[in-house]
């Protein structure tokens, strides 16, 4: 791309970017516990404001944490193979990626996507993977529902000042634009790619006066023939505008929360203790004329008084259990809306004194949409590990659109109940025991491939200890004393009873 091309791709980047950055800062603001909700008049005390701080219930990371600790790729399975492609242990292992695969399933859920770049590597080394959240990369789609490769794609860097400018405030980002063939790196104003928001609203800077100095441009070759930019959807089952992650919906219910928890923090601050009171009674004064508190009020003290007019009562104490019962409720609804299991949310006493099968039947949901992000978040690693392979010059692999992915197994279970599933489909279905080794909760490839060497040792020490119990070859058969050859039915000589032992019956 020329200056002029380079220009006008940045602007429909930073436009597309500025369109979803409204909703993106406002989930991000509620998952880091920034957004209460709860109103604030202008005279409210300092205690008022407290009791504001207090009120954030904050359920919205556990959402998220509850379906992304199900998500873990052990291993990538060409078509037609039950071992790993070459590309997981030149690729995807050297980039960490065992580790650093969450963050990009977290960020999907959070907000609805996340990236992943794939750039050649240097000197002869593996091809680098980067994960971005879309608060740091946006990619246009020429059909954002259909196509697999977007058209362009641009990252943004960390704000940071101009030193030898004229104003101390100036800020600057640098950009990085991906297309099919290069990238294109260069410094842009930071208040054109980090507008104003309020909430759901991105304050609309014109973009007529950016204007990129390609002089100023580092452009680089990468060669892969496509934007190297792998989307992670949350889901695919908006068809109009895209998934949206599953911390917005959720968003109403959490003020909700937080507006329930002021409440009774209220309540419990001012009304849930009981409050005496005395009518009919004069009340004592000291030499300045001041008041005298009458009483000093403990649990081994009697109020008197010898007026008799003097009445003694009490204000009965508000009862929290309303405000308590509404949040459970609350927590009820998220937890059927999003498939968590109550006792995840620990709503109240609702799953107490249950049965294991109860148990898994109230998991049967959660699984059931944990393996429904493993569909769609298996899709895009399966397309990352092919532009690895892309990246590595590996055709194959970046031809084999039929490999899958392997998930480990998380799905909560005692391990005496898997051995005893796995041993009856070894005995009663005639599997091999070797096929089954993977379906045990937690283990992993590298132990797979450990247990089938120490397995293969342990069948050649066999082969070698009947190697041994046999005759060498030529060797023949011991002869039996006293026994005559070709006669099978001799006896041995001193086969017969002890002498010295008398036979039986005399």
């Amino acid at each position: 791309m020329n200056g002029n091309e380079l220009t006008k791709v940045v602007q429909w980047l930073l436009a597309g970017r500025r369109a979803e950055t409204g909703r993106l800062t406002l989930v991000h603001e509620y998952l880091k516990n920034r957004v209460c909700d709860i109103y604030v008049p202008k005279s409210a005390t300092a205690e008022y404001r407290k009791l504001v701080e207090q009120a954030r219930f904050n359920i919205l990371p556990l959402l998220v944490s509850s379906v992304a600790q199900g998500l873990f790729v052990d291993g990538y399975r060409p078509s037609g193979s039950v071992d790993n492609s070459p590309v997981w242990d030149a690729f995807w292992q050297p980039n960490r990626m065992d580790a650093r695969q969450t963050g990009l399933y977290r960020a999907a859920l959070q907000y609805g996507l996340s990236y992943a770049v794939v750039l050649p590597g240097e000197d002869g080394k593996p091809p680098v993977i980067t994960p971005y959240s879309p608060r740091r990369l946006t990619a246009l789609y020429a059909d954002p529902i259909n196509d697999e490769w977007p058209e362009y794609a641009v990252s943004i860097g960390t704000p940071r000042p101009v030193i030898d400018a004229a104003s101390p405030t100036e800020m600057v980002v640098t950009i990085t634009v991906l297309d099919d063939e290069f990238t294109y790196t260069v410094d842009v104003p930071a208040a054109v790619v980090m507008p104003q928001t309020n909430r759901e609203y991105a304050d609309p800077l014109p973009f007529e006066g950016l204007a990129i100095d390609y002089a100023k441009v580092k452009v680089e070759t990468h060669g892969l023939g496509v934007c190297p930019v792998v989307r992670f959807l949350e889901s695919h089952d908006d068809l109009d505008d895209g998934p949206q992650g599953i911390v917005y919906p959720m968003l109403p219910a959490q003020r909700q929360l937080n507006q329930t928890t002021f409440g009774l923090l209220m309540a419990q601050q001012y009304a849930a203790f009981k409050q005496r009171w005395v009518t009919g009674m004069a009340i004592a004064e000291d030499a300045d004329g001041n008041p005298v508190e009458p009483w000093n009020a403990a649990v081994n003290r009697v109020w008197q008084s010898d007026s008799p007019d003097t009445k003694f009562g009490e204000f009965g104490q508000t009862d929290l259990g309303g405000y308590l019962d509404s949040r459970d409720k609350t927590l009820l609804y998220v937890a059927s809306a999003r498939q968590i299991p109550p006792h995840t949310l620990v709503v109240g006493n609702a799953v107490s004194n249950v049965s294991a099968e109860a148990l898994a039947a109230l998991e049967a949901g959660h699984q059931l949409d944990i393996g429904e992000h493993k569909t769609s978040f298996g899709e895009s690693v399966e397309q990352l590990l092919r532009l690895g392979g892309k990246a590595m010059g590996d055709e194959t692999t970046w031809e084999d659109t039929s490999a899958q992915v392997v998930w480990r197994d998380t799905t909560p279970r005692s391990l005496a109940q898997v051995a005893d599933a796995l041993g009856k489909l070894a005995t009663q279905l005639d599997i091999p025991p070797r096929a089954l080794w993977e379906r045990i909760p937690g283990v992993t490839d590298t132990d797979i491939q450990r247990w089938e060497s120490m397995a293969g040792d342990r069948d050649a020490l066999g082969d070698v200890a009947a190697l041994l119990a046999q005759p060498e070859p030529g060797a023949e058969a011991p002869q039996v004393p006293g026994a005559e050859e070709g006669d099978p039915d001799a006896e041995p000589t001193g086969g017969g009873p002890d002498e010295g032992v008398p036979a039986a019956g005399t």
